[in-house]
């Protein structure tokens, strides 16, 4: 069963064009600080068309914002390892299309990144999952769970079921993502995962009370359990 953490993990996956801003950029990096503030654990630079020198400016913000805020936050960048280190980001995310899992958490442990780097794995299938933790990952994400836009290429919904299954099927933390919302990311919670992952329950959540409160509600559900 995968090790449940002290509370569950919220993590904001960022999007910088669904906020449809004048300097996008600049907007996410506001959304990533209320985001921050409102008590989400992790962020998730995920902005794979920006310059490899636009991204390091963007994650070196999101970091700073971590350490002001001085609650623990962590920030991981998708896919793109140099890019993490440089900015002594928390850790990368992987996809299908990344250096594979064992290649990077085999070279992060030869001492080229901090012990506490974490190297996390997007996972569709149950023996994905499986695989990521054979390969030494920290952390997966699995879904789709539910119906959403972004993740249609990744075949039909998991279901709340499927996730249950993935959860009891490793030690490591499985984080549900796809279509999550407060409601249904509630259900995740309860159903054994030990953390939700969103972009638009962040990025369309009214900022300031409205965030904290949801925030507040998810990682209170794992209380029922």
């Amino acid at each position: 069963m995968s090790s449940a953490p002290d509370r569950p993990i919220i993590c904001y996956v960022t999007d910088r064009r669904a906020l449809g801003a004048r300097d996008p950029v600049e907007k996410l990096v506001d959304r990533i600080g209320a985001a921050m503030a409102a008590g989400t654990d992790w962020v998730q630079v995920r902005e794979k068309d920006l310059t490899a020198r636009a991204l390091l400016e963007l994650v070196r913000k999101a970091v700073e914002i971590t350490t002001e805020l001085g609650a623990g936050g962590r920030v991981v960048v998708n896919d793109r390892m140099d890019v993490a280190l440089a900015s002594d980001a928390h850790g990368v995310h992987l996809g299908h299309e990344s250096v594979p899992a064992r290649e990077a958490v085999r070279w992060c442990r030869s001492g080229n990144a901090p012990a506490d780097f974490l190297v996390g794995v997007s996972c569709h299938s149950l023996e994905e999952v499986r695989q990521a933790e054979r390969d030494g990952a920290g952390y997966v994400f699995f879904g789709p769970i539910f119906e959403t836009p972004s993740k249609a290429a990744f075949g039909r919904p998991q279901g709340i079921e499927k996730l249950g299954e993935a959860c009891r099927e490793v030690k490591i933390p499985v984080i549900a993502i796809g279509g999550v919302n407060e409601k249904n990311g509630i259900d995740c919670i309860r159903g054994g995962a030990a953390g939700i992952a969103a972009i638009r329950l962040f990025q369309g959540a009214r900022t300031g009370g409205g965030l904290e409160d949801a925030v507040e509600r998810i990682r209170n559900s794992g209380k029922d359990n």
